[in-house]
């Protein structure tokens, strides 16, 4: 596939980075000339200096034999009329854009996208919100206390946990085989173990040890009962404090505000008074977050969950290292240097999260061969969960007709799930994969994407 990424940043590096290495013919367009020697010196790819949205640099960029433009420069403006320029100059067959400005996102006319009814507007076929996503993520992850990463599948019928074993949990220490003796009304399915940062395929004879980051699939309902298994179950949270009030915590306020108790600090005077203008039940206070008297004073030692979300990483890791030590219960930190994540995580800072990362997955659902649906960058980018939906019978399909033990899966992957209508059945050998099945599997090792798209490809039928 011919992709032109404009934009070589955090995200685009990234996203060059992983579809490089699956083998796709890549142009990353950036005005940064030393950024793109950077990129060219590590990946096989094609670089254009220049400012994205100019046809004469679209075209020499090779925007007219293109199947894709995935804009995601740090001008909105730019993504938008890049996006334009390709769609209308070149047919560019797939858009990709991403906006960041609430003020774009909040009129969906302005896009003439597949979900939208507004013909004349930006000819975008898929519109990406960082901000959306990465609120979300942290969403997710107050719903479950004690969870590192939750992801959805099937429009919320089934997700996937990572969490971290720990003393106390029933399981640690036994053998997987005992879960199901433990709790033999729930079905649930360990995906992967990574103990030390070595990946474990898991088997029914596999001991959970202490310490272990265990990757569990099962239907929703059922999600709280598993992670009890690995961990003592934490107390629903309650006090949410947000430490930043740009967008992502403008964002957060107002989705955990109706069922939470948030407060929200935020340095500057003339935010400080549109957020309290914006949000209903939050409290906004104006103030910085590496003041400890502040802190204090708002009775941070009650606090369950402290989001430190400001575009500062330092300011980030400083004002939640300082939550931390007065007493907040949990820390979430918003990292956008990926070399910071897995040097913070794990210590006092209980979860960081990489905005990169989380837009990666849902740039990737968009590339992927086959009927993808769903794909999460995992593990900082080693591992990935995708949800592909089977097509065809049993003549031209890999899957279609077949039990699970007689797919030939690549090496480090495995089938967690099959969503069918409306239903997770969780994966064992016996089940057939049906025509229209959400099937959701778990790559160790992302490298074999390839191989498994392949799996999901429908070939000719003989008649």
């Amino acid at each position: 596939m011919k992709i032109l990424i404009l934009g070589a940043g955090q995200v685009g590096g990234t996203l060059a980075e992983n579809l490089a290495n699956e083998a796709n013919d890549i142009t990353v367009i950036d005005s940064d000339g030393a950024r793109l020697r950077e990129l060219q010196d590590r990946l096989d790819i094609r670089t254009v200096q220049g400012k994205a949205s100019y046809p004469t640099i679209l075209r020499a960029a090779g925007a007219p034999d293109a199947d894709m433009v995935i804009a995601v420069t740090n001008s909105d403006e730019t993504n938008m009329v890049a996006c334009q320029v390709s769609k209308l100059l070149y047919k560019t067959p797939t858009t990709i854009c991403r906006v960041r400005a609430n003020a774009y996102l909040a009129k969906p006319e302005l896009f003439a996208n597949k979900d939208s009814d507004s013909p004349g507007g930006f000819p975008i076929d898929v519109l990406i919100s960082p901000e959306h996503l990465v609120t979300k993520h942290i969403t997710r992850l107050i719903e479950y206390p004690g969870a590192l990463q939750v992801l959805e599948f099937s429009k919320g019928l089934a997700r996937l946990v990572a969490i971290q074993a720990t003393k106390g949990g029933p399981l640690v220490g036994h053998e997987l085989s005992y879960l199901r003796n433990h709790m033999p009304r729930i079905d649930t399915r360990v995906a992967a173990i990574f103990r030390k940062d070595r990946a474990i395929m898991p088997q029914g004879d596999t001991v959970i040890e202490d310490g272990d980051e265990v990757f569990f699939i099962a239907a929703t309902d059922h999600i709280r009962s598993v992670m009890s298994e690995l961990q003592p179950l934490e107390k629903p949270y309650k006090r949410i404090f947000i430490c930043g009030g740009g967008n992502i915590g403008h964002r957060l306020a107002n989705t955990l505000e109706s069922r939470y108790h948030v407060k929200l600090l935020e340095r500057d005077h003339d935010r400080c008074v549109t957020l309290s203008e914006n949000l209903r039940k939050t409290v906004v206070l104006e103030g910085d977050a590496a003041n400890k008297d502040i802190l204090l004073e708002e009775n941070i030692e009650n606090t369950d969950v402290f989001c430190a979300v400001t575009n500062d990483d330092e300011a980030n890791i400083m004002a939640s290292l300082l939550a931390k030590r007065l007493g907040a219960r949990k820390v979430l930190t918003l990292i956008n240097n990926p070399d910071y994540v897995d040097l913070i995580q794990g210590g006092e800072i209980d979860v960081a999260i990489s905005p990169q990362q989380t837009t990666i997955g849902s740039l990737l659902t968009h590339v992927r061969r086959g009927d993808v649906v769903n794909v999460y960058s995992l593990r900082r980018g080693a591992a990935e969960a995708i949800e592909a939906i089977a097509h065809g019978d049993h003549r031209s399909s890999k899957v279609v007709g077949r039990r699970l033990d007689e797919i030939n899966l690549p090496e480090g992957t495995t089938i967690g799930a099959i969503v069918r209508h409306n239903e997770v059945l969780i994966a064992h050998d016996h089940l057939r994969v049906q025509p229209d099945d959400h099937v959701i599997l778990f790559l160790v090792d992302k490298s074999r994407v390839r191989d498994v798209e392949k799996l999901f490809q429908v070939g000719l039928t003989f008649f």
